[in-house]
């Protein structure tokens, strides 16, 4: 009886250090979406964390100009980009895990390099490519060199989800009468559910995040994305902190609610993806 009294105790201690630890990590959410609320007057006045009065003045005006444009054209090249990885991570995935030889040895070595490669140094050579191929100033560009940057770990993350799909259900397929593209689309695909949902959660959040080949090979406003939409509350003369809080509390409203859909795939995607690979 003392045991379990002691043990309760101990884990009441344990779940409130955890939540202080939490609420911690958690400040500046809370002071982005406080200041979102507190207006741009206040946010230069009022260091505190809440608004003395909440007011929506901020959201309205973010509302109002180009922020529904640049989000959606986030949206849009996230979706794209996703779709891509996903199918062409499929089909590498199950190449790599599936077959054997010193083609598919060379080809897995060439995808872990990619992956550990910094492609910022591929920036200036990505733009004088895509402005010989007058792809400057157009989602193509970003589309293209968000797949690169994505599709390596992509690859890795269903390669080792096939390693642990069991051969079996293949050799079923096989004595049925199935090829081994129907096998892929009807039988492990199906089974892969997670592993698919974890690399696509993913590449969106790494796209909808990204900024840096954004603000070089895009300059039309009509193309920003998110993230360089969020300058134009930023000047050399007056900075809209308010509005910029509002447009960033907004913008993180979608990637919440993508994971918040999937995140039991996505939980059961990395562990099932772990375990080899």
């Amino acid at each position: 009886m003392h045991r379990g009294r002691k043990k309760t105790a101990v884990d009441a201690v344990l779940y409130i250090v955890l939540t202080l630890f939490a609420l911690l990590y958690c400040l500046p959410i809370i002071g982005m979406v406080g200041t979102a609320f507190k207006g741009d007057a206040e946010a230069l006045s009022n260091t505190s964390l809440l608004p003395a009065k909440p007011v929506l003045d901020s959201f309205v005006k973010v509302l109002e100009g180009d922020f529904i444009m640049t989000t959606m054209n986030s949206l849009k090249i996230g979706v794209i980009v996703s779709c891509i990885c996903v199918v062409l991570a499929c089909f590498s995935g199950y190449a790599l895990s599936r077959c054997r030889g010193k083609l598919f040895a060379l080809y897995g070595s060439g995808v872990t390099v990619l992956q550990m490669f910094p492609m910022m140094l591929m920036i200036i050579p990505l733009f004088l490519i895509y402005k010989n191929l007058h792809l400057i100033d157009t989602h193509m560009s970003l589309i293209l060199s968000y797949t690169c940057l994505n599709l390596p770990f992509s690859i890795w993350l269903m390669k080792g989800f096939f390693d642990t799909v069991p051969y079996e259900l293949e050799e079923s397929a096989y004595i049925d009468g199935g090829g081994r593209f129907h096998t892929l689309v009807k039988i492990i695909i199906p089974v892969s559910l997670p592993g698919i949902a974890t690399s696509g959660i993913f590449t969106f959040l790494n796209v909808w995040n990204e900024y840096t080949f954004s603000n070089t090979f895009v300059k039309n406003p009509q193309l920003a994305t998110l993230t360089v939409g969020l300058q134009e509350y930023l000047s050399q003369n007056s900075n809209s902190w308010g509005q910029m809080m509002a447009a960033s509390t907004i913008g993180i409203i979608p990637s919440i609610l993508f994971l918040l859909l999937a995140q039991k795939y996505l939980i059961q995607g990395m562990t099932s993806g772990s375990v080899k690979g």
